[in-house]
């Protein structure tokens, strides 16, 4: 069991450290691994295994939910190749990001005033999908070709896709009244 946890998410699923993870193969992956180290196993077991097993459980829940996620798979796979993703300057992002930005929340801002229909709101969310699915791809072949400072970039633009998404449907749920 302690051999697992010193994996790393990929090796413990037996994947390869990129960023085109299929999920299909994810899910199977951590049903089998739940299903041949599950606590429950152990209940016979010492306290120590006992203690083992779960935290070999919440590792395999944590590998699973960062690895699931292309954002927080994203971020790790930039983590292991030592690259600090909290540490971000403007000159990073770059000019056309921040205008970017700043376009969309406006559009954002603009619906969150009028509060009436959903269709425009609908329309954006369309947009930044699409927008955060390109990204997406840019990040995998980017990582992929070693570029990590490109990667890291991308990285940050997927995060500002991702939150204004998160900011999308708060709207949305307060325009329904929810």
């Amino acid at each position: 069991m302690v051999q697992l946890i010193e994996k790393n998410y990929f090796q413990l699923f037996t994947l390869p450290e990129d960023f085109c993870t299929k999920t299909e193969t994810l899910g199977q992956k951590y049903r089998d691994l739940q299903a041949s180290n599950h606590p429950d196993r152990y209940a016979q077991g010492s306290e120590q295994e006992k203690l083992a097993a779960v935290q070999l459980a919440s590792y395999i829940n944590d590998a699973y939910s960062t690895l699931k996620s292309p954002l927080k798979r994203a971020a790790y796979l930039l983590q292991l190749k030592g690259i600090n993703t909290e540490q971000v300057s403007q000159h990073e992002l770059g000019m056309d990001l921040l205008m970017e930005q700043m376009q969309l929340r406006e559009t954002l801002e603009d619906f969150a005033v009028a509060e009436s229909s959903l269709g425009p709101l609908d329309g954006l969310r369309d947009n930044v999908r699409a927008k955060l699915s390109g990204k997406e791809q840019v990040f995998g072949a980017r990582f992929e070709q070693e570029e990590f400072s490109q990667a890291k970039a991308c990285f940050h633009e997927m995060q500002f896709l991702h939150k204004l998404l998160s900011e999308i449907n708060t709207l949305e749920e307060r325009i329904l009244d929810y």
